[in-house]
């Protein structure tokens, strides 16, 4: 049996804890404290404001920036956006990854290389042929052209092309923990490959497909770079956006007290779904990396 710390490594340990947990915390609660600030100065030194006011809520939900837009319109697009990446990158790479862990066929591992190696390139390198290649991409509806690049769906393309390889990688390693026996026991009792598929390895896959869906949603939710240099129409921006054109050319010039306001409404959705869904994300990205 391994011998108990000390008294004085525990009380090391949990003063460590404790710092560690303070240096989380403690951002969070001034920008809460900033958002709630009625004064909007530029750098409160107080964590609880003298003043409370829900002003900085009302204005950001109002007309969070200069543009003629509304948080709600914002926050659709970007619903939109983060939804669409998941579900896209979820169904293409389910189907994928199923392909690369259950069948031997010429060029597998290639093509698994192929998957790694794009999966380590950052995803703002592929901005430039991106842009070119949807750019190109002109359709005439009326008397309006429809360019693909400067719409949601362009968008929406471009960052499921970054996302599937991840969700590929990340589904395969999951999928391999599941026996054969389970699929060649279903086929002797006369089920189709169709069925194996949608009847036992989709709902033992559900801890894999709730995180790679999650993570998917997340950077949908949160992307900017791509976002910023593909749309020019403010109807079609996201929140990300619309939190960048709220920051001035000084910091005398920026709404701080909206601006936090903004940072904890854009934050929430997630954070509170990662919460209720904490248990199923870290099983799935536990159990994938573990055969």
């Amino acid at each position: 049996m391994s011998e108990k710390p000390s008294l004085g490594k525990q009380l090391l340990y949990q003063l460590l804890c404790l710092f560690i947990a303070f240096t989380v915390i403690f951002p969070i609660l001034w920008v809460a404290g900033m958002s709630l600030d009625a004064r909007n100065i530029n750098r409160p030194r107080e964590l609880i404001p003298p003043q409370v006011s829900l002003q900085a809520y009302q204005r950001v939900i109002g007309q969070p920036t200069k543009n003629p837009v509304t948080f709600l319109e914002l926050a659709r697009n970007s619903l939109l956006l983060a939804g669409g990446v998941a579900l896209a990158s979820l169904l293409i790479g389910v189907t994928a990854a199923y392909v690369f862990a259950r069948f031997d066929f010429r060029g597998r591992k290639t093509l698994m290389m192929a998957v790694v190696t794009v999966l380590m390139l950052p995803s703002i390198a592929t901005i430039a042929p991106l842009f070119v290649m949807l750019n190109r991409v002109q359709i005439p509806v009326g008397d309006v052209t429809f360019n693909l690049r400067n719409s949601l769906l362009g968008v929406g393309l471009a960052m499921t092309s970054s996302a599937l390889p991840f969700s590929i990688w990340n589904l395969k390693g999951y999928l391999d923990t599941i026996p054969r026996e389970l699929e060649q026991a279903a086929l002797i009792d006369g089920a189709s490959f169709n069925q194996v598929f949608f009847s036992i390895i989709l709902p033992l896959a559900r801890p894999a497909l709730a995180v790679t869906f999650f993570l998917g949603f997340m950077s949908g939710w949160t992307e900017f770079a791509i976002s910023w240099q593909f749309l020019t129409d403010p109807k079609s921006f996201t929140l990300a956006m619309a939190l960048w054109n709220m920051v001035g050319q000084f910091s005398g010039d920026t709404p701080w007290s909206a601006f936090a306001a903004m940072s904890i409404m854009i934050a929430a959705p997630v954070t509170i779904i990662y919460l209720l869904l904490q248990k199923q994300i870290v099983g799935g990205l536990v159990v994938g990396s573990v055969k």
